[in-house]
């Protein structure tokens, strides 16, 4: 994917747009490294694997009002961060898993904001519990332990769309307006993973790890 000056340009302006949107929703917006060549830019030493905060500090900056989020876009293309364990957590599984947990919520007409990476990975947006300080664990049932479910809380953060890639952008599969901005507690997700789970049949290594 090319990603040509004229090309930046457009796309910092509809990230800027984005960010500030969200962050006047309260929730913690965070300018992320961008794909540059075989480069991630914005933050000194390079990340190949994915986006990372562009601030050493960004823990402190969780928070920051609208006006201070747009002028971080002011520039750059940075890629749209928001921590977890503030107001938005996320349940990250990869593709298959991913399409088959929202079959499972739509087989119960529960909407719940879903966006997808292009590496595959897709991100199951929930309410956070700020100050329960929850992990992997909270899934319980087993599901921390899967080698393909993590869950992002307290001292994480996850891309969300239009954050640019190596190749391509993240995108919605369920945009947070389907839902009123209103995010699912973590049972939500949780009830439909098993479920996606066992119609895979996916869950006997659960069973096999629990034993």
């Amino acid at each position: 994917m090319e990603w040509s000056d004229s090309w930046r340009g457009a796309f910092r302006i509809e990230l800027r747009a984005e960010a500030i949107g969200m962050a006047w929703r309260g929730w913690p917006v965070l300018p992320g490294t961008y794909p540059a060549g075989l480069r991630w830019e914005g933050r000194d030493g390079a990340r190949n694997e994915g986006p990372v905060p562009v601030h050493q500090d960004w823990a402190q900056r969780v928070g920051t009002d609208p006006e201070q989020v747009a002028s971080w876009w002011s520039g750059r293309p940075y890629t749209l961060l928001v921590a977890t364990g503030f107001v938005v957590d996320a349940v990250e599984v990869g593709g298959e898993l991913g399409r088959a947990t929202a079959a499972a919520l739509r087989a119960a007409g529960v909407p719940v904001p879903i966006a997808a990476t292009p590496t595959g990975r897709w991100l199951f947006l929930i309410a956070s519990e700020p100050g329960s300080g929850r992990d992997s664990g909270a899934l319980r049932s087993g599901l921390g332990e899967h080698q393909d479910i993590t869950l992002h809380a307290r001292g994480s953060w996850i891309p969300l769309p239009p954050s640019p890639f190596q190749h391509g952008v993240v995108h919605w599969r369920v945009r947070p307006q389907v839902c009123g901005w209103q995010l699912p507690d973590i049972d939500v997700v949780r009830d439909a993973l098993l479920s996606a789970l066992h119609s895979t049949g996916a869950d006997r290594s659960l069973t096999a790890s629990r034993t």
